[in-house]
């Protein structure tokens, strides 16, 4: 680093020389590399490593390879973490001299051997600092440039000055590019990166340089002079960049900027030169995990952390705690890279797939017009063929609107349409849907086992006190009807209901009790879609949130469903036979089958 300010001072400072001339305390020579692990490019969870500055380990005749040589081994050889990639940030050495990259190159070795992908870029200490990626040859290019990155399976191409490159990927099932850009990338180093954007088109990017920000003590990352020139040429206008790591400063931090799309890009700084044994060959681990839309950060010590016995000051450099070093970034993938990688949605499913063996009735909401009010008039007809169709209910001072045809759906349901429900109390209003007079579902008792699905989404006002209690799917007819006297008898005798914090509840009177048996969820995020299952096997019931089971299933036996008389209602609950409280939100495809279905049958795509 090269900046005129405190951290200029620190890196001259005597104590850190004489950290760099420490002898290898901590034992033996780096050993060969096992050859256990192999990464699984397809498992939504996998691992960037990051390693910056490692420059006062190969300083003159000065430093240590050890940790370095650790790092590596833990890069080829820890399975648990899945690592793909590794990302070096630059000041692979102290003075950029030849001897120090010979020694630095044969640890890298390791990784070549094994074809491991990795990419490296020039920091100052590495290349004459003073100059942009014109500069020419140097000891950088001879050991680390084109002519050996082409051996990795993952290098793709470099400027013709060979300071700048980009390697492609996988993880998680697809593809990532990443930049790894010079310490100061000339204009035409910068026009070459944003034509390898265009070039990927669809690629997810991760911009990697030595200098883009600095941190201050709060750990709050700022954009140096340079780099706010990077931002404002390269990063600002190209919504494919959703993360940016460098190194140069220190100490660590982080923040999060807007493009040009308003989207957030991720900016990081990682540096750990400044700490015991010239940073140990501290590594960042950037933890995907695809399925859970989290990338966990963590930064250790490989070396250290592989250690028998260490001193006070040793066990303190094991693992960085701090905010700026372990945290974690939550990234909704699909909906930050469907402007220029769009998820493509799977097509439909036609209903006669939906239509299993013992399936009672199945509903779907097609064939509106998105944003109309479904008429008064309808009939929306039961796929089965068994005449259990709905029709269209409005609650007193509720206007048309209150029930509308809409396009969304939730990708993994069968139909492409769902409905808007805009139900609410205090006071009561909405519409919903209930089956014909004539429907033979009204007559059922499942003693034999049953399983309702549904799809659904909440809105973001659902948890504001004015929708709790209001039902997916319910029988009209009270517990009282049923000849029931335990509980609250004015219940609907059975109901799939969500409560004012959005849990799923389902309350039913079975045929073999006089009190209801009621399942229980847990609280689900509004703006999403959901898929609920209820399975009954005949004795026991079980609630599945997008399938899986939750906690609060009951033990008790409860044998089919008590027979109030009457219909049953979509988008609504009841009580004391009376409808009185509609659902507010969008609900896609209903199935109601009169068995017990496993998680694999279930309607989920």
């Amino acid at each position: 680093m090269t900046d005129t300010s405190r951290r200029t001072f620190l890196l001259g400072a005597p104590a850190v020389a004489a950290a760099a001339t420490l002898p290898n305390v901590l034992g033996a020579p780096a050993a060969q590399a096992t050859g256990r692990h192999r990464p699984d490019a397809e498992d939504p969870r996998f691992t960037l490593v990051v390693m910056p500055d490692t420059q006062y380990l190969f300083d003159e005749d000065r430093g240590d390879a050890a940790p370095l040589d650790a790092s590596l081994r833990y890069v080829l050889d820890e399975a648990d973490d899945n690592v793909v990639f590794l990302a070096h940030l630059g000041d692979l050495t102290q003075n950029g001299r030849a001897d120090e990259f010979a020694r630095i190159s044969r640890s890298f070795q390791a990784l070549d051997r094994r074809r491991f992908p990795y990419s490296t870029l020039a920091g100052n200490h590495d290349i004459d600092g003073s100059k942009d990626d014109q500069r020419g040859p140097s000891p950088y290019l001879d050991a680390f440039g084109p002519q050996r990155q082409r051996n990795s399976p993952t290098f793709r191409g470099a400027t013709k000055d060979g300071y700048n490159s980009y390697h492609v990927f996988r993880g998680g099932g697809r593809e990532w590019l990443l930049l790894a850009l010079d310490w100061r990338p000339s204009a035409g180093g910068l026009n070459w990166a944003k034509q390898v954007l265009t070039q990927h088109p669809t690629l997810p990017a991760i911009l990697t340089i030595h200098e883009l920000v600095w941190a201050d003590d709060n750990a709050q990352a700022q954009f140096s002079t340079f780099g706010e020139h990077v931002w404002q040429e390269l990063v600002q206008g190209n919504d494919q960049i959703f993360l940016t790591l460098n190194g140069h400063y220190w100490p660590t931090g982080r923040t999060v900027r807007k493009n040009a799309a308003g989207h957030d890009v991720h900016v990081h700084i990682a540096n750990y030169q400044d700490r015991y044994y010239g940073g140990s060959a501290m590594v960042r681990l950037y933890q995907f995990d695809l399925a859970r839309g989290v990338i966990d950060v963590r930064t250790f010590s490989p070396w250290l952390a592989a250690q028998d016995h260490l001193s006070e000051m040793q066990q303190i450099e094991v693992e960085r705690s701090g905010s700026a070093d372990y945290f974690s970034l939550e990234i909704d993938f699909a909906e930050r890279f469907k402007g220029f990688a769009p998820v493509p949605v799977p097509p439909g499913r036609p209903a006669k797939q939906l239509v299993i063996p013992g399936t009672v009735a199945y509903w779907r909401f097609e064939g509106g017009q998105d944003g109309k009010a479904v008429p008064d008039d309808v009939v929306v007809r039961d796929q089965t063929g068994r005449g259990n169709d709905l029709t269209r209910v409005t609650a007193p001072g509720s206007g048309p609107d209150a029930l509308k045809y809409s396009s969304e759906f939730s990708p993994r349901q069968p139909s492409r349409a769902s409905l808007r429900f805009d139900g609410g109390r205090d006071p009561s209003r909405g519409a919903y849907l209930r089956t014909v007079d004539a429907a033979p579902i009204n007559e059922l008792t499942f003693d034999r086992g049953y399983t309702v699905e549904a799809f659904f989404w909440l809105p973001a006002n659902f948890k504001d006190g004015h929708h709790g209690w209001c039902g997916l799917f319910a029988r009209q007819g009270s517990g009282a009807a049923a000849g029931k006297t335990g509980d609250d008898p004015q219940e609907s005798a059975a109901t799939l209901s969500l409560s004012d914090s959005g849990e799923l509840q389902w309350a039913v009177y079975p045929l073999n009790q006089n009190r209801t048996s009621t399942n229980w969820g847990h609280e689900l995020a509004v703006e999403k879609w959901w898929h609920v299952a209820v399975v009954n096997d005949g004795r026991r019931t079980t609630v599945y949130v997008d399938g899986c089971p939750v906690v609060r299933n009951p033990a008790t036996p409860a044998v089919g469903l008590a027979d109030p008389g009457g219909s049953w209602l979509v988008g609504a609950s009841s009580y004391g036979g009376k409808v009185d409280r509609s659902f507010a939100g969008l609900l896609g495809d209903v199935r109601v089958v009169d068995r017990p279905l496993n998680p694999r049958e279930f309607m989920l795509g």
